[in-house]
């Protein structure tokens, strides 16, 4: 019998050096290839971040990942909700993955001293002008999905099955995701429905950290606009008018006390009035007020409570106000998306294969050390009306680690999203490659 178990932990023991024999294998696999093309994507990054575009109109950054990706061999299909990219290659038996990068950028000046920062002015629908910038890192995302498609296009041997790469518009309007489906793209393109979701994401962490957390990760959001009507008239006779802006004023006072006084306590919702638009003279009081609003939340009850909310006190506003009926508030509803959950087994996959890539444990942050954020997400809208809808959805540090450091004692956090200061250290270009590679191969080879 101790013979007999002897030999059953050789056995094991052999098993046990074989895989990580492969793993090392596979490794320095990676690290060569990524090594080799280190200088091809540093200056397709650069390129993307010199010439951010807003969404819907990544008309430049979506013809660049379509090259890229014929390139490499991949079945490409353009146009996707105007934007939108999808490239497939089929290799073999095995599950279909999808790996989904965001391409657009921020209506946000940038504030860097990189000598390839930005300076494009572009025009809105309505005429006005405003800076754009990659505030948010998702030139990083769209470098990281080329290098990626570009390794496993060349490294057949160690992976099987159907790799689908989607570069999607209009992240930043939460809208993209669901338009390229509504557009057709399991339907009119196509393009094979995945068994897994894959997405990454910049975060202001050091290089060489990431999360890779389970559960729900990101809240849910809507966008929306509140119009609030009036009667316009000269600034020295406001009894002859009905204000709009003082409309307005009141309701984002009252708005707050939404959170505050009808929200359960024990959960998290955020309502921000993010712009105000209202006339444009000192003497003019305007016939209408624009409010945007952005919501966070965690579950329906607290979403339908916050818009009923919304509704309720526009209504008593415009009441108390004495509008007529045909100029009562309006709400447009813009973009939106649930909240995103990272299924716990494929992410533990993903999290156990990106332990070589860390120094420490403790810098792949999981749920235990990683609360969720109520930044939100939609590249899950890409598969929530499918069968199939496991998804894991990580983020790597792209902050330069000493200043990262320096900036943390003066109790500041650098490189904030959205911020016109985000800047992406460089070493996190060809790290993030080997991050999404290795995800990758991860979900593709699990047991």
């Amino acid at each position: 019998m101790k013979r007999q178990m002897r030999l059953h932990l050789s056995i094991i023991a052999l098993i046990t050096m074989g895989l990580n024999s492969f793993a090392q294998s596979q490794s320095a696999v990676i690290e060569d290839a990524v090594k080799k093309d280190t200088d091809k994507f540093l200056a397709i990054f650069k390129d993307l971040h010199q010439n951010p575009e807003l969404g819907f109109s990544e008309t430049r950054t979506s013809a660049i990942v379509a090259k890229e990706l014929k390139a490499y061999g991949y079945q490409v299909t353009e146009g996707i909700a105007k934007t939108g990219v999808a490239g497939v290659l089929k290799n073999g038996n095995g599950p279909i993955v999808m790996y989904r990068a965001d391409m657009d950028a921020n209506a946000v000046e940038e504030l860097t001293k990189l000598p390839y920062k930005s300076t494009t002015i572009a025009k809105l629908a309505d005429g006005s002008e405003t800076p754009v910038a990659h505030a948010c890192g998702h030139d990083s995302h769209t470098t990281w999905l080329m290098s990626t498609a570009k390794f496993l296009a060349e490294h057949k041997d160690i992976w099987k099955g159907t790799v689908v790469f989607i570069a999607q518009p209009a992240e930043e309007l939460i809208l993209g995701a669901q338009a390229m489906v509504d557009d057709g793209l399991y339907t009119k393109y196509n393009i094979p429905k995945p068994d897994y979701l894959f997405g990454i994401h910049a975060f202001p962490l050091p290089v060489g950290m990431l999360t890779a957390a389970s559960g729900v990760r990101m809240a849910g959001t809507d966008q929306l606009d509140v119009t609030f009507y009036g009667v316009g008239g000269h600034g020295s006779n406001p009894q002859l008018t009905k204000d709009p802006i003082v409309m307005a004023a009141s309701a984002i006072m009252q708005y707050q006390t939404i959170v505050s006084r009808a929200i359960d306590p024990k959960n998290s919702a955020v309502l921000t009035v993010g712009a105000i638009e209202a006339g444009k003279d000192n003497n003019v009081i305007p016939e209408k007020a624009l409010l945007k609003i952005n919501l966070r939340w965690f579950n329906e009850k607290d979403r339908n409570l916050m818009i009923e909310g919304i509704k309720r006190i526009n209504e008593g506003i415009a009441h108390a106000y004495g509008i007529s009926e045909e100029k009562k508030p309006t709400i447009e509803f813009k973009g939106w998306s649930y909240p995103l959950e990272n299924e716990p087994k494929i992410t533990e996959v993903v999290r156990e294969a990106l332990y070589p890539l860390v120094s420490d444990k403790k810098m792949l942050l999981d749920e235990s050390a990683l609360p969720s954020v109520m930044g939100s997400e939609d590249l899950h809208h890409l598969v929530i009306d499918n069968e199939k809808k496991d998804c894991v959805f990580i983020n790597v540090g792209v902050a330069e680690p000493k200043r990262f450091a320096e900036a943390m004692k003066k109790g500041q956090l650098p490189f904030a999203n959205h911020n016109g200061n985000f800047e992406i250290d460089l070493a996190a270009i060809p790290y993030g490659s080997k991050v999404a590679i290795t995800s990758m191969l991860a979900i593709f080879n699990k047991k």
